[in-house]
C-alpha cells in the first residue's frame, strides 16, 4: 500500500484591517509624493492643491470597481484573477491575463529597480555619491535587503509592514504639523475666479501632466486584492481597508502639500530637488533636515516593501492556475509563500537597479498599465455583472455605472496626457505580450488554436 501523498501547501488567511491598510498606505506613499510635490507645482503653479484632489477623486471612483470584485473573488494575483473571469476562463479572459503577468514580469521589476534608484538619490543628501558605482551599491543593496525581509510568513510580514506603516505616519506629522505650526504663505485651494474657472482648469494641459504625477503617487490603494488569498473575511476587509487607505493618503498628501506651501512659496519650491529636506532645514536647522530625510528613506523602502510583496504574488497566481510558467507556482515547502516568484523578481530588480537610470520609465510602465488592468478591468466588471448578476456580491458600488464610465473616461484622458512616445511603447509592450501569449498557447495546443471549452457561466 503506498504512502499518502503530503499535503499541497496552499496560502493562509492571516492577514487583518489594520494589517492589510497599513500595506495598501505604505504602497501608496513611497518616495513619490517627496519627488512629484514640485512637479506638480511647477505644473499648476498656485493651484497645486486641484491637482491632488483629482488624484483622490479617480483613486475613490476606481477603488470602487477594486472593492467590488475584490470582496467578490478574494484570490491570490488581483487583477490576474478579474480579468480571466470577467472575458471567460477558456477564451479572451487567458489573453487577457496573460497580458497582465507579462506587464507584470517587466513592470514590477523596473518598478522595483526604479524606487531602489530614487532611493538612492534622496540618500544622497545625507553620504554624497561621488562615484558612479556607489548608487548603484545603494540601490542594489536595497532590493536584496526588500527580497531578504519578505522571506518569510505572511503574519511576520504583516506585523513588519505595520512597524514600517508607523514610521510613514511619523514623517507626514511631523511635516503636517511643521507646517501648522509655521505657516507663512497662503495657499489657493480655488482658483481666482472661484468655483466657476474650475472645469477650464480640470481640462487644461497642464492639469493632465499634472494628474499623472498625482495619481501615481496614490497608486497601491488596491494592494490588499493582489494578497487576496491571505485576507481573513476578504468579502469585508477587502473594501475597507481600500476606503481606508485611500481617505488616510487624501488627508495626509493635502495637508503635506500644504504645509510645504504655506512655508515655503511654490515658485521656489518647484526647484527644489529635495523638497522636504529643505522645508526640515528651514524649519529646523541641518540635523533635522538630515532625520527627516532618514524617515524618506525609511518611507521609501517601506513602499518598496509593499509593492514586491503585492506583484510576488500575481505569477504565483497565474503558474497556479495552469496559465503560465510552473516554476512561479511553487510555495516554500515550510513557510508557504511563493519563493520563487519573490526571487525571480527580487533578481530581476536588482539587475535593473544597477543597468537603468531613473528617468521617465515609471510613466511608460503607468501608460502601459492604464489599458490593461484599469480600463480593462472596469469593462470587465460591467461584463460581469451582465453575465452573473449582483445577487451574491458582497460589495456593490453606489451609483452604478455612473463611477465605471467616470473610472474609463479619466483613465483614457490620463492615458493621452502621457504623450505619443509613452502610448507607442505601451502598445508595443501589449504586442510583443500577444505573441508570446500566441507561442505558449500554442505549445499547450489551448485556444485558439484548439477549440476552447465554454462553461456555462461563459455562455
Amino acid at each position: 500500500m503506498s504512502a499518502p501523498l503530503p499535503p499541497v501547501p496552499t496560502l493562509s488567511r492571516r492577514l487583518g484591517l489594520v494589517q492589510a491598510t497599513a500595506l495598501n498606505m505604505i504602497d501608496m506613499v513611497g518616495i513619490g509624493p517627496f519627488v512629484t510635490l514640485p512637479l506638480v507645482m511647477g505644473l499648476m503653479g498656485p493651484y497645486f492643491l486641484l491637482a491632488w484632489l483629482v488624484g483622490a477623486g479617480l483613486a475613490v471612483v476606481d477603488g470602487l470597481i477594486w472593492s467590488e470584485l475584490g470582496a467578490a473573488y478574494p484570490e491570490a494575483g488581483g487583477s490576474y484573477r478579474f480579468l480571466k473571469l470577467a472575458y471567460g476562463e477558456h477564451k479572451w479572459g487567458r489573453l487577457m491575463s496573460f497580458l497582465y503577468v507579462w506587464q507584470t514580469l517587466v513592470q514590477a521589476p523596473l518598478v522595483l529597480a526604479s524606487g531602489a534608484i530614487g532611493f538612492a538619490q534622496y540618500f544622497g543628501y545625507l553620504v554624497p555619491l561621488t562615484a558612479w558605482w556607489q548608487p548603484k551599491l545603494v540601490s542594489g543593496t536595497v532590493v536584496l535587503l526588500l527580497v531578504l525581509l519578505l522571506y518569510r510568513r505572511i503574519e511576520d510580514i504583516g506585523r513588519l509592514g505595520v512597524l514600517l506603516w508607523v514610521g510613514v505616519l511619523g514623517l507626514m506629522a511631523w511635516l503636517i504639523f511643521g507646517g501648522l505650526t509655521h505657516a507663512t504663505h497662503p495657499v489657493a485651494w480655488l482658483p481666482a475666479g472661484g468655483w466657476s474657472a474650475v472645469p477650464g482648469l480640470l481640462l487644461s494641459a497642464a492639469m493632465g501632466q499634472a494628474a499623472v504625477k498625482t495619481i501615481y503617487s496614490y497608486l497601491g490603494y488596491y494592494n490588499v486584492c493582489h494578497l487576496g488569498g491571505e485576507v481573513r473575511e476578504p468579502h469585508k476587509l477587502i473594501p475597507r481597508s481600500i476606503f481606508l487607505s485611500i481617505l488616510g493618503i487624501t488627508a495626509l498628501y493635502l495637508l503635506l502639500n500644504w504645509s510645504v506651501g504655506t512655508v515655503i512659496p511654490w515658485q521656489e519650491a518647484q526647484h527644489s530637488e529635495f523638497i522636504v529636506s529643505t522645508f526640515v532645514e528651514r524649519l529646523y536647522g541641518a540635523m533635522a533636515a538630515k532625520a527627516a530625510t532618514a524617515l524618506v528613506l525609511w518611507v521609501a523602502f517601506a513602499s518598496l516593501f509593499a509593492v514586491l510583496l503585492g506583484y510576488s504574488r500575481i505569477p504565483y497566481a497565474a503558474a497556479a492556475d495552469g496559465e503560465f510558467l510552473p516554476i512561479f507556482g511553487r510555495l516554500h515547502p515550510t513557510k508557504q509563500f511563493p519563493y520563487v516568484s519573490l526571487l525571480i523578481l527580487g533578481g530581476l530588480g536588482f539587475v535593473f537597479s544597477l543597468l537603468f537610470r531613473l528617468a521617465e520609465v515609471i510613466s511608460a510602465i503607468l501608460a502601459m498599465r492604464i489599458l490593461i488592468q484599469f480600463v480593462g478591468q472596469a469593462i470587465g466588471l460591467v461584463l460581469l455583472r451582465r453575465r452573473r448578476g449582483t445577487t451574491g456580491l458582497p460589495f456593490r458600488m453606489p451609483l452604478y455605472p455612473l463611477p465605471v464610465v467616470l473610472a474609463i473616461v479619466v483613465w483614457l484622458l490620463i492615458f493621452w496626457s502621457t504623450g505619443l512616445q509613452l502610448i507607442a511603447s505601451a502598445l508595443a509592450v501589449i504586442a510583443a505580450g500577444c505573441v508570446a501569449f500566441l507561442l505558449w498557447s500554442r505549445k499547450l495546443q489551448r485556444w485558439p488554436f484548439a477549440p476552447a471549452v465554454t462553461s456555462e457561466k461563459e455562455s
